[in-house]
């Protein structure tokens, strides 16, 4: 099966653009929605080796990414990234990276003889990760604060005096 492929940066896979690998991979995807155990590999002389758990789980990652015309990139999390395809990674501004790396919430080495950093795929996925932790705990702490002022209970024409009020509250109690 041969597939027309669009332009790709290296470990970046796209979904197929014509018809018929796209049925190809629809067929795959409707497989793999039946099957819940590992397949094996069967190969072009009638060979066959099962897929380890661990591959056939990321195969059924890839194909449903595909199915969903989304790209897909394959990338060990030990590979280094420069500073700005890291910041893409995370879409931020490079400048912002740059100040992540230098408070010291991201690890990063610095390139020998040079200034150029390198940030490593896995040390920002632990940080994506971390980010999302922080915002879930910061976003509940505001709706605990909203529930302890009483905020959920207030006529919507109210709430903007409401909000004042509460925020007074909490920093004179922060004060105090």
């Amino acid at each position: 099966m041969s597939t027309a492929t669009a332009p790709r940066r290296k470990g970046t896979f796209f979904p197929p653009t014509d018809a018929a690998n796209f049925d190809a991979l629809m067929d795959l995807s409707k497989f793999l929605d039946h099957h819940d155990e590992p397949a094996a590999l069967v190969g072009p002389e009638g060979e066959q080796i099962p897929l380890p758990l661990e591959v056939y789980s990321t195969l059924t990652q890839i194909v449903e990414a595909m199915r969903a015309h989304r790209a897909v990139v394959v990338a060990p999390v030990d590979q280094k990234l420069s500073t700005q395809e890291a910041a893409d990674y995370l879409g931020i501004s490079r400048p912002t990276l740059i100040k992540l790396l230098e408070s010291g919430k991201i690890p990063h080495e610095t390139v020998e003889g040079s200034r150029h950093r390198r940030v490593e795929l896995g040390d920002l996925l632990d940080y994506r990760s971390q980010r999302t932790v922080d915002r879930r705990k910061a976003l509940q702490a505001l709706v605990d604060d909203a529930e302890e002022s009483a905020l959920y209970e207030v006529p919507a024409e109210d709430y903007h005096s409401a909000i004042r009020t509460a925020r007074h509250q909490i920093a004179e109690e922060r004060k105090g």
